[in-house]
């Protein structure tokens, strides 16, 4: 028993030793972190200015619409207001880049074909379905949808969304954006297909966001993430005694994948359950797989999730 414990420290140390140096060469990597401020430079505007702003971010100006329109929202007060808010927030771009710089590193060490972007932070009316999208050499930022949770103009917003509305969730946010790009939509219908797919995003970002907690990768709260975890074992018996994980039926989605207020297990547990529970059931499953087998991120992209569950060796913590 002695030696078996010397063991397992020895290779826990080992283990700890080459992650800190693979973090120490990831933090050497050089960035250029180039950041406009759209939403700044549109908000202190005036119509004379337009133009300018149109030949500098002619992508945010589609030509179909009249100038008329832009000079209307430069005088619009709701427009001025979320400006106002966004610059309390984010009045230099300091958080911006400390969020940013280490996924980017990440993201380079990782994968060496990427560049890195040009940063854009905009305004969009509060659109928190679209709060990063990354496009070619950019990454647009909607600030507005990350003013903290509690903030006044998410008032009418359901509270299992506006959670994640805050500064803090920029850099989990953007990791998702650049996961969905490497990571090609699931072939199959069944829920273990969905559960393995969105395992994948996660499993993206613990290589690429390590020192960020679990809650912030999946977007949880610290009450909702001791919930997942306490119970991974009671939901895993349930998926299997109800035979799910093959199913195709199309509730499974809302039901266990879906952004959603909670997970729908049809028992008194579930307001008790975050949503999206399929999402952290399959994030333990691709854990599980990479921890079992010696297989590269770039390999496990490829992987079918049929071959991840059964070469995953699973099996849920026990309460």
């Amino acid at each position: 028993m002695k030696y078996s414990c010397v063991i397992v420290l020895l290779i826990l140390f080992v283990s700890c030793d080459e992650t800190s140096k693979r973090e120490r060469e990831i933090e050497a990597i050089s960035m250029e972190m180039d950041i406009l401020r759209f939403d700044q430079e549109f908000g202190n505007a005036s119509p004379k200015d337009l133009q300018a702003l149109k030949k500098k971010y002619p992508i945010f100006f589609p030509r179909q619409f009249h100038d008329s329109i832009w000079i209307g929202n430069m005088k619009d007060t709701l427009q001025q207001q979320l400006v106002k808010e966004v610059g309390k927030v984010f009045p230099d771009n300091e958080h911006i880049e400390n969020q940013l710089l280490p996924l980017f590193q990440h993201l380079k060490y990782y994968f060496p074909e990427f560049t890195e972007p040009t940063i854009v932070g905009v305004t969009s009316d509060v659109d928190y379905q679209h709060k990063v999208i990354v496009a070619d050499t950019l990454l647009v930022l909607a600030l507005d949808t990350y003013l903290g949770a509690d903030h006044e103009f998410y008032e009418n917003i359901k509270k299992y969304i506006s959670v994640n509305m805050k500064p803090s969730q920029i850099a989990p946010d953007a990791a998702e954006a650049y996961a969905e790009q490497l990571v090609a939509a699931p072939k199959k219908r069944t829920l273990l297909a969905q559960m393995v797919y969105y395992g994948k995003l996660l499993y993206l970002k613990d290589m690429l966001l390590p020192n960020t907690p679990d809650a912030e990768k999946i977007g949880y709260t610290n009450e909702e993430i001791q919930w997942a975890e306490d119970n991974e074992e009671d939901m895993w018996r349930y998926f299997i005694e109800k035979e799910l994980l093959y199913s195709t039926d199309p509730k499974m989605a809302p039901r266990f994948i879906l952004n959603a207020p909670f997970s729908k297990f049809y028992l008194e547990i579930d307001n008790e359950s975050p949503g999206r529970i399929g999402q952290f059931v399959g994030w333990q499953i691709v854990r599980a797989y990479m921890d079992s087998n010696e297989v590269s991120i770039q390999e496990l992209l490829n992987k079918d999730a049929d071959e991840i569950f059964k070469n995953s060796r699973y099996k849920p913590r026990k309460n």
